[in-house]
């Protein structure tokens, strides 16, 4: 089985950084919430104490499992990807055929997924859909909601 991350640059640093953060600043944090709620007396019924306990635990957990995610990384090299065609790391202007809206997505991993910001994640049935295509292509995307018509436009890296 293939463990391998993709990630782009973008999102790597991103991670990086998160890092960096649980390690340090959000440590310390917890590590003075503790000291307050000792403070407190008794530590059997002691919620804030507890609550500082669960928050470190959560920490530490997340630590793990990002710097894990970071060992399996694989920046996704785009000078090897067609750029003439919908992939990971495309910016791809679309027209909705249903009512001629204009808007773009952004093709990222999984991780880096954030539909507010028109990330959509490369597994998506939406990115799925648009893969491979060229500008003019015309597609039908079937979703839980119906189908989907759009035609691509325009394709950026």
């Amino acid at each position: 089985m293939d463990d391998r991350v993709p990630m782009s640059r973008e999102g790597f640093d991103k991670l990086v950084k998160e890092l960096e953060y649980l390690k340090t600043t959000k440590r310390r944090e917890i590590a003075d919430d503790i000291a307050k709620a000792r403070a407190f007396g008794d530590l059997k019924e002691n919620a804030e104490y507890d609550a500082a306990k669960n928050s470190q635990a959560l920490n530490e957990s997340r630590i793990a499992t990002t710097s894990d995610k970071l060992a399996r990384v694989q920046i996704i090299d785009e000078s090897k990807i067609p750029k003439d065609q919908v992939f990971i790391g495309a910016k791809v202007l679309l027209k909705d055929l249903k009512n001629q809206d204009e808007f773009t997505y952004s093709i990222v991993p999984q991780d880096e997924a954030d539909f507010d910001s028109g990330k959509i994640s490369v597994t998506s049935p939406i990115a799925k859909g648009l893969l491979g295509l060229k500008v003019g292509d015309m597609t039908e995307i079937k979703i839980p909601a119906g189908v989907l018509k759009y035609k691509v436009l325009k394709i950026s890296r």
